[in-house]
């Protein structure tokens, strides 16, 4: 895994991952974040893969000061030739231009600030779930804090970032360590076919990030969701055939 080092992040700072095309759900989002007056943002990846507005979403991150990652959709925008792609990441494709591109080619997998860390997924590959499994029959059920402990290994960080369920999370693992995911800004409810079909949903339509405070030797932190007019979003994805997009983006759940 490839990852940047930085100096320490401020006291104060906000955590968003998986925006996924929603340019109305992270225009949200960064409007609530402005109300707390945090630091530093990070972003942990999925910027753009989606039936909305891939182009939107660049157009406010690409200037944005934040330290941004690389998710496995990122990865599959810059390595999968466009015919072979996924519908909903060929829209995006077909949407951004090349500075995006590059923004995303420049991208570490991972990030060190020392005491915090974070990546997409997991250390160890940015397509498996760290904080939960899917069985056999295609139930999502939370995975076993010692795997996931196990995953870290060689991880010193106190608090350790990640995403790619879309589903907020907070765990405090075996060794002390803290795993957080932000949840989804903009993609409340998919479904995928690996390792066997399955889906996830929040069941809410909120836009999902974190902010997070260092609290002498420990953190406080708040999951944060920030409701938004969906309708445009949602009438883009149905523009683009994308149904099942539509209604996770207004209600959070798949027909």
């Amino acid at each position: 895994m490839i990852t940047n080092t930085h100096p320490p992040l401020p006291d104060r700072f906000a955590v968003l991952a998986d925006i996924h095309g929603n340019s109305g759900a992270l225009r949200a989002v960064l409007d609530d974040v402005a109300t707390c007056a945090p630091g530093a943002i990070l972003v942990l990846g999925d910027h753009f893969s989606g039936p909305m507005d891939a182009a939107g979403v660049a157009e406010m991150l690409l200037p944005l000061p934040a330290h941004a990652l690389r998710g496995n959709h990122d990865r599959y925008l810059l390595e999968t030739p466009l015919d072979q792609m996924w519908p909903s990441d060929r829209i995006a494709r077909q949407a951004l231009d090349a500075a995006a591109m590059q923004w995303l080619a420049d991208l570490p997998e991972g990030l060190d600030f020392g005491d915090v860390w974070a990546c997409h997924a997991t250390p160890l590959d940015d397509n498996p779930y760290w904080s939960h499994m899917v069985d056999s029959a295609g139930n999502l059920l939370p995975r076993d804090l010692a795997q996931i402990a196990d995953w870290a290994s060689g991880i010193t960080a106190a608090l350790i970032l990640c995403a790619h369920t879309h589903l907020p999370a907070l765990l405090r693992l075996p060794t002390g360590q803290i795993l957080l995911n932000p949840g989804s800004v903009g993609c409340p409810a998919y479904d995928d076919t690996a390792p066997v079909p399955h889906r996830v949903a929040t069941r809410t339509p909120a836009a999902s990030w974190a902010l997070v405070e260092r609290r002498g030797a420990g953190w406080q932190i708040a999951h944060r969701h920030v409701f938004y007019d969906t309708s445009d979003m949602a009438a883009r994805a149905r523009f683009h055939g994308r149904d099942a997009w539509a209604s996770a983006i207004e209600t959070g759940d798949l027909p």
